[in-house]
């Protein structure tokens, strides 16, 4: 049975989808792009994968298969937004007073390479890790962007990149000189003025900064910029999730958790956004829930509680499951929301009966605000719960047993998968190991 088919009744649909176009204008109003095309290449197991993505993602795979590598890679990108030296992305950057932590990705720089079983670490070594993708703006009539970067992660520095507007190409840069510890960029703008820049750095930050861009060109650099760095990896931790916020009211809650108390007083302090962000939850407890509301502590501090027949329940006597779906829930009511939002183990702590809930907030919410989720699951009774029009966007992660290079492909391009899909839920097959198999 497919997501065409929930259960939940017409007039609670008809709710959130008077929600989203009563405020999804509010999101859009940020320009938020998508990234409809990813490649990497040479990347942790990810020797050479490309995919296309639509607004509900899922990927699933054993454990190992490289679906976290893949939201690494992700990071990747996320770091190139923000401006970040190679070095920084790989290796982390501490909190200082005019910029934010930066958590290292997993293994840094020296890790970062893809290296074949078999062969000498030092293979991996100066060997370029690619990046490519296309942003697409949903219901807008702008040329998709298409951006290209070759990173040396273990001498920390660009070796290539270059931006597109359609077919347009807006910039492309090379280094110089791939033999010297020092040197930088030669970029090329517009096909004409070449100017050098910073290595170690991705161009994109540079470039703008330069006062060589015009207004068109600048504006979507500005657009590539704003969308590769607003991402939000969720994974919400039950333990942060019970604590008091440490600010009184946020527009955006931290990747653990942190402030979600505040983010869920910033929410209900609207009426209609309560009324929808209340209408998931009541969903996911029938029985036990009148209200939404805040506690505060001594120095007014809010913490997250439910009501119910007047009896407040606050977040430390709480489940781990009734938390995490409300984190996720209130993840798509943010005032800034994110453009691009990434979910590990989505279903951790969810009871299989609600699983279909789950699937429906994700593609109810997804499918109708600018916003583009990615998540990782390993739930067959979740799985059940998607039907032929999410298969496009449904892939496996398997491992190649001789390389120990991570494929990533798309139910629908699984051809013995297609035959038996009619007869098989999704569920069922991924239970039986027959997604990995299904991957040659």
């Amino acid at each position: 049975m497919g997501a065409s088919h929930f259960r939940t009744g017409e007039a609670f649909g008809r709710q959130i989808i008077a929600y989203a176009e009563k405020y999804g204008n509010r999101i859009e109003r940020k320009t938020c792009a998508m990234i409809t095309a990813i490649a990497i290449e040479g990347f942790k197991t990810l020797e050479k994968v490309s995919l296309t993505l639509g607004n509900l993602n899922f990927l699933s795979g054993t454990n190992a298969s490289g679906k976290s590598n893949f939201f690494d890679g992700l990071r990747v990108l996320q770091g190139i937004g923000y401006g970040l030296t190679i070095d920084e992305i790989f290796n982390g950057k501490p909190k200082t007073a005019y910029s934010d932590l930066w958590e290292a990705i997993r293994g840094g720089s020296s890790q970062a390479n893809f290296v074949r079983r078999g062969d000498a670490p030092l293979n991996g070594k100066n060997r370029e890790i690619r990046f490519s993708a296309t942003l697409k703006y949903p219901n807008k009539s702008s040329e998709d962007i298409k951006y290209y970067i070759s990173i040396s992660a273990d001498r920390g520095w660009v070796a290539r990149e270059k931006l597109l507007i359609g077919n347009r190409p807006v910039f492309a840069a090379e280094i110089l000189d791939t033999t010297a510890c020092s040197g930088g960029l030669e970029v090329l703008y517009n096909g004409g003025d070449r100017r050098k820049f910073d290595r170690s750095r991705p161009v994109l930050h540079q470039l703008l900064g330069d006062g060589i861009c015009s207004e068109l060109d600048a504006t979507y650099l500005k657009h590539c910029i704003r969308t590769l760095s607003n991402m939000q990896h969720l994974a919400p931790d039950p333990a942060t999730l019970r604590n008091y916020s440490q600010h009184r009211a946020v527009k955006r809650m931290g990747d653990r958790g942190e402030n979600f108390a505040a983010l869920v007083k910033t929410i209900i302090a609207d009426e209609g956004e309560k009324t929808a962000f209340r209408s998931w939850m009541e969903q996911l407890m029938p029985d036990d829930l009148n209200d939404i509301c805040i506690l505060e502590g001594a120095l007014g501090e809010p913490l997250f509680a439910i009501a119910d027949r007047g009896h407040h329940y606050p977040a430390p006597v709480l489940a781990d499951g009734t938390l995490r779906f409300a984190a996720i829930t209130a993840a798509f009511f943010q005032p800034d929301n994110p453009a691009i939002l990434t979910l590990e183990d989505i279903e951790t702590g969810i009871h299989p009966s609600k699983m279909r809930l789950l699937v429906e907030l994700l593609a109810n919410l997804s499918g109708h605000l600018p916003i583009q989720a990615i998540a990782i699951t390993r739930s067959p009774q979740l799985l059940n719960w998607l039907g032929p029009e999410h298969y496009s966007t449904i892939f496996v992660c398997k491992r190649d047993e001789a390389t120990g290079a991570t494929r990533i492909v798309p139910l629908s391009e699984i051809t013995q998968f297609l035959k038996i899909a009619p007869r098989h839920p999704l569920g069922d097959l991924l239970a039986e190991g027959w997604f990995e198999g299904g991957v040659i």
